[in-house]
């Protein structure tokens, strides 16, 4: 189960990267925490000479550097009058050169932001070969990035540090991570002042990565490279062992609001039969007796995902997978998508405002996704969007072509693959009605697009970039609603060498050309500048920047030398007007900063009188958009001011009546069509009867058949229209239990005489309260139940003697009934260590003749006499679907574990885990 889940864009946290580009090719790699670094795609080669000593220099107008500046090397020049007749601009730019770091080949930069001046850059020295750090260098800032100190952690000793992390809600605290040049131990530094002090703390264990606290500024979780966790109340001085066997990057700390303890911690861990378990714990008291087991039964590695008030998890048995999500921390509940679905990946691609966006995979596609929308609870998916494109990138990850539009709420962008053709669709509801978007009229130049619709649109690249320290190629801020900037091209599809640029101001009503080639972008003052660089891997000097929402631009030499830009960096928010250029002279030049303040341009802030007001709509004018008339604010174009921190763009909202665009198909329903211009009812798929009661009702209570729609999820619409009126109530009839399963609390088939064993009872389906459990341990213990799976209380039981246990519980009622199997292993201590030995034998056998016959047999690791007695029933795995068959499991179960061999009865009930039954 892949999950998309939220991007974060590294300029929302200052923490950027900067990436040598021409040779090698760098690729640049996201870490956790709040850093990224990148690396070269290939090894390095040997570090080459410093550059030259650059000293000071400065361009016409500028200043010399410093003594302060003895580390480095300093330059500065002021802009003369750009283009387009604007005199008043004049920017002021400053340079300042790394010098020793030429041989350094990842950077990872902070800005504190949050009114502080204060920059943190960190060069190092990477060996691709070696997988380790070799040299470090430590930077900082004071003014903006106008002038660097380097840091000397420990006077006299060569200090490495590998990574650096930022307290999210106190950037003023930060942690590095320093290693040993001999590997043999680790040290955090610690500062509690944005760099200016440190104090060394040394630690026992190797941390991979930190994860702070997301409202205590204190507590930290260290993840280390043997998969332990350590907890830290008092910011590293003190670590606490939380826990052991911990699943990499499915670590969460609670969700403030929805877990009811901040201290809590989600893991996923592996338990000691190799299983994988969701727990929480208390992170000061997280022991085997007080961690707490959320899930019955076994996980699917790398599955748990905790994001806002949802919990997702997946399981596979017998080669089937089913997801489970847990709404507010209630029962985890079965994923319920289409019954015709057979999803063989599914990526969360949002969880905001109450509702989940998933992406699923079908068993025929190969290159698409289609798009579900949940209800509040994250359980029942309707069909948005079908074929939404997809790339597989490097270690099973995947991109899918979907962007949400940020500022304006529930405006998506996503790129259609029929048929090999790839066209940009647009939503302004959440994803109830797509459209195509507009094409300009004329181009950059003035000239006629002859661009017509239906058989032209225009279409854009929903690429992320590698780089987070780039724009990729559709960029939008909350900052900045309604200006969205991205590359693509005019055509009847999306062309992938074509990457013109192209922004609109109103979200996607009106577009013009601004570039014929891909630029990165980035907004400052709240979108009042728009800054451009040309995305090339040819050095450069030149920026572009408009202040009138791209409506015309002016350029600007930040250098008097070309450099390759690497990045661009701005405080957190893009509020202020001060950005900084990463690049290099040449690849074996040192790192290279060059500070560009817009500031002195503007004279003055915005009153009131400067902005002017802007409506927004959909692609066919409509202004209720969600239930709602929204206006915004932006600045005029004859003002030459500043917006500001305290800015604000949101104008006013007005709710309106509801009308039928305010609905979609509830579970069980589709549109026939899927573009607004065509038909907007909703029918009753083939699979699902609109009448039938739902798998939760219980006898008694009643039920409302659905008329086919719901609103939509944070849709504030009032009166008007209601389309889920005159809703048909029923009563519940008895339904038969289905999915009955048992599970082993730790997943310990194997134990031994006198020890406890927890078994736990789940039911999917059918009624529960009216239902009777007969359950047969196996060794002469029977007992019924009522309620059994309702109260989730666990069967708590001891055997006496050595031997295998069938375990039977059925679940019966008046409308029918289903049965659990599983087999138990009593053995003494001795016998219990040979499974190790015997347990793979066994799935290699069993699982290669039962469920892939195609792929070979293994059986010659198995001694003849087990062969022999496996034979009739291997056989029979021609057809996978045997093997739901209980009675044919069972016997070969029996026969296998009746051949006289001591590795065969002391493994044989591991393969329950694979029982269709279990």
């Amino acid at each position: 189960m892949a999950h998309g889940g939220p991007r974060v864009s590294l300029a929302a946290t200052a923490t950027a990267v900067a990436s040598r580009l021409p040779l090698p090719p760098l690729l640049l790699l996201l870490l956790l925490g709040s850093a990224a670094a990148l690396r070269c795609a290939e090894p390095c080669g040997p570090p080459g000479p410093a550059a030259a000593a650059r000293g000071a220099r400065s361009t016409a107008g500028g200043r010399r550097s410093t003594a302060g500046e003895a580390a480095g090397g300093g330059r500065s020049g002021r802009a003369s009058p750009p283009a387009g007749g604007r005199e008043r601009v004049a920017l002021l730019s400053t340079s300042f050169v790394l010098k020793g770091d030429a041989a350094h080949n990842q950077a990872m930069v902070h800005w504190t932001g949050e009114n502080s001046s204060v920059i943190l850059i960190l060069t190092k020295y990477y060996h691709t070969d070696m997988g380790k750090v070799l040299e470090s260098s430590l930077w900082r800032s004071s003014d903006f990035g106008t002038l660097y100190t380097k840091l000397n952690l420990q006077p006299g000793i060569a200090t490495v540090i590998d990574n650096f992390y930022i307290c999210p809600t106190n950037k003023k605290k930060i942690i590095l991570v320093s290693s040993s040049h001999n590997d043999r131990d680790q040290s955090l530094f610690i500062s509690t002042d944005e760099g200016a002090t440190f104090q060394k703390q040394p630690i026992t264990f190797f941390v991979e990565t930190l994860l702070f606290h997301p409202k205590e500024e204190d507590k930290v979780l260290a993840y280390t490279k043997e998969g332990k966790v350590y907890a830290s109340i008092d910011l590293g001085k003190k670590w606490t062992l939380l826990q052991e066997r911990v699943s990499k990057d499915h670590i969460f700390w609670a969700v403030a609001g929805v877990d009811g303890d901040p201290d809590l911690v989600h893991m996923e861990i592996q338990d000691p039969s190799g299983g994988y378990r969701y727990i929480t714990c208390q992170m000061q008291n997280c022991s085997d007796k007080t961690m707490t087991v959320q899930f019955a039964g076994s996980t699917d590695r790398d599955s748990l995902t905790v994001q806002d008030d949802y919990i997702f998890l997946q399981t596979t048995s017998a080669n089937r997978t089913k997801y489970y999500v847990s709404y507010r921390r209630n029962g985890f509940v079965q994923m319920k998508l289409p019954k015709y679905a057979l999803p063989k990946d599914l990526q969360i691609i949002s969880t905001d405002e109450n509702q989940v966006f998933v992406a699923v995979q079908e068993w025929y596609q190969t290159d698409t996704y289609n798009l579900y929308q949940s209800d509040p609870q994250g359980v029942y998916y309707s069909i948005l969007l079908e074929n939404v494109r997809s790339t597989k990138q490097p270690e099973e990850n995947v991109l899918i072509d979907i962007l949400e539009v940020r500022g304006v709420k529930g405006v998506f962008l996503a790129n259609q693959k029929i048929d090999g053709k790839v066209t940009t669709l647009i939503t302004y509801n959440k994803g109830r009605d797509w459209d195509f978007l507009n094409p300009p009229d004329i181009d950059m130049n003035g000239k006629p697009t002859n661009c017509k619709p239906p058989d032209c649109y225009l279409h854009l690249h929903l690429r992320w970039a590698d780089n987070p320290y780039v724009s990729g190629t559709v960029h939008t801020k909350d900052t900045a609603p309604g200006l969205i900037m991205g590359a693509g091209n005019l055509g009847s599809q999306l062309v992938e060498y074509k990457e013109e640029m192209y922004i609109t101001s109103d979200c996607g009503n009106t577009w013009r050309q601004v570039f014929e080639e891909e630029h990165h972008i980035l907004y400052l003052d709240h979108g009042g500048v728009i800054v451009a660089i040309k995305d090339t891997s040819i050095p450069l000097k030149i920026l572009k920047f408009s202040i009138d929402e791209g409506q015309t631009w002016s350029t600007h030499n930040f250098t008097s030398t070309s450099v390759f830009v690497d990045g661009l960096l701005s405080e957190p928010g893009d509020e202020t007007l001060v950005m900084t250029v990463f690049g290099h002279i040449s690849y074996r030049s040192d790192w290279e900063l060059v500070k560009v303040d817009f500031r002195p341009s503007f004279p003055r802030e915005c009153t009131d009188d400067d902005y002017e007001s802007w409506d927004l709509t959909n692609l066919q004018g409509d202004r209720c958009i969600m239930g709602q008339q929204r206006s915004f604010r932006k600045r005029k174009i004859s003002s030459w001011c500043i917006k500001g921190r305290s800015f604000t763009s949101a104008l006013t909202s007005k709710v309106c009546e509801c009308t039928s665009s305010d609905f979609l198909c509830d579970y069980g329903f589709e549109r026939s069509a899927p573009l607004k211009s065509q038909s907007s009812k909703c029918f009753a798929d083939f699979w699902f009867n609109p009448e039938a009661p739902p798998e939760d009702c219980v006898l008694g209570q009643a039920y409302t058949s659905s008329t086919g729609y719901r609103k939509v999820v944070s849709n504030v619409c009032e009166g008007g229209i209601d389309l889920q009126q005159n809703l048909a109530q029923h009563m519940c009839p008895l339904i038969a239990p289905k999915g009955l399963q048992i599970s082993i609390r730790g997943e310990s088939l194997a134990v031994k005489p006198g020890e406890d064993i927890t078994f736990i009872v789940r039911q999917e389906q059918g009624d529960i309260l009216n239902t009777k459990y007969q359950v047969d341990l196996g060794d002469g213990f029977k007992a019924i139940y009522v309620n059994l799976t309702m109260t989730g209380e666990p069967i708590r039981h001891r055997y006496e003697n050595p031997g295998i246990y069938r375990v039977l519980v059925k679940a019966e009622n008046v409308a029918g009934h289903d049965e659990a199997v599983v087999f138990i292993q009593v053995n003494h201590v001795s016998k219990l260590q040979k499974q190790v030995t015997s347990k793979e034998k066994i799935y290699s056998f069993v699982f290669s003749r039962c469920l892939f016959p195609l792929v070979g047999t293994v059986s010659s690791i198995l001694i003849p006499k087990q062969q022999k007695a496996m034979e009739p029933y291997t056989r029979l795995c021609t057809n996978p679907c045997v093997l739901c068959q209980s009675f044919w499991w069972d016997a070969a179960i029996s026969a296998f574990c009746s051949s006289e061999s001591e590795s065969s009865t002391s493994s044989c009930a591991l393969i329950n885990r694979w029982s269709p039954i279990h």
